[in-house]
């Protein structure tokens, strides 16, 4: 065998693994004839299982349309997207979690939960060890009974966070989830997101605005171009990642370092 064949056959392996994503040559375009707006592409992509890849650009960039096409939610005009080596099918191919709850609020904190447990089709009798390790997972212990108008802002994403770790998929898709909250709550769920993926090993794609969020939750940030949007940069993120101390990652020279290079990049790309 020789050594392009071989690094195919790699590389093949690596993109049909359990939570790894790949786009081939994907455009996305919406609407008809005249008015056919092209939002996102051409763009490859290769997001290796266990990896936590963050994509940051300007609004109207691509970003969320990107993740949709990752759910299944949507398919690419042209090029193929392959989410654990098959074509990604709604609720099937990730756990998803969206810039707001999206709470049922006739439901306590614990019945959303469940809901969750059962479209994942968890046995009805390991529900309450489920849900105990999902709050639990989350910081949300004790909440079980509390309806959803009754705990903050912050919480209720910690709920919706929980609800797509229910299924136990090996990617998580997460499309500005903090965006409305106070800095103090974004922080802290960050850290939490950060967290939880570490220790499931789970591979992420985390979509944002900011440098700075960026720079802490990612293993790899991709900035995007101005619609429609290609890949402007593509940066491995070398930062210590495990049991770390948050301020103290946050106050380091080369975080700041790594965020000033792509809050630039992203403006350049903007401007572009």
């Amino acid at each position: 065998m020789s050594s392009t064949e071989s690094t195919e056959t790699t590389e093949g392996a690596d993109t049909a693994r359990a939570g790894s994503v790949r786009l081939d040559h994907v455009t996305h375009r919406y609407g008809r004839g005249s008015e056919t707006f092209t939002a996102v592409g051409p763009v490859d992509l290769t997001v290796p299982a266990g990896e936590f890849l963050v994509l940051v650009g300007a609004s109207g960039c691509g970003k969320s349309t990107l993740l949709r096409l990752i759910a299944g939610f949507e398919r690419p005009t042209q090029g193929s997207v392959r989410v654990s080596g098959a074509e990604p099918r709604p609720g099937e191919a990730a756990g998803v979690v969206f810039q707001t709850p999206r709470l049922f609020p006739w439901r306590t904190v614990r019945g959303n939960v469940d809901l969750a447990l059962r479209y994942a089709g968890v046995d009805r009798a390991q529900w309450p060890q489920r849900r105990a390790e999902l709050l639990a997972r989350v910081g949300l212990e004790g909440t079980g009974k509390r309806r959803t108008w009754e705990i903050s802002g912050g919480q209720q994403q910690r709920v919706a966070i929980a609800r797509a770790l229910a299924a136990e998929n090996p990617l998580l898709l997460l499309d500005e989830p903090f965006a409305a909250l106070d800095a103090l709550t974004r922080e802290r769920l960050q850290e939490d997101v950060r967290r939880v993926t570490d220790r499931t090993g789970r591979t992420a794609v985390f979509v944002t605005h900011s440098a700075d969020e960026a720079v802490f939750l990612g293993s790899r940030i991709v900035v995007l171009t101005k619609s429609p949007g290609t890949v402007a940069l593509d940066l491995p993120i070398t930062l210590p990642r495990g049991d770390v101390d948050s301020e103290e990652l946050r106050e380091s020279t080369e975080f700041a370092e790594l965020r000033a290079q792509v809050a630039h990049a992203v403006k350049a790309a903007a401007a572009a």
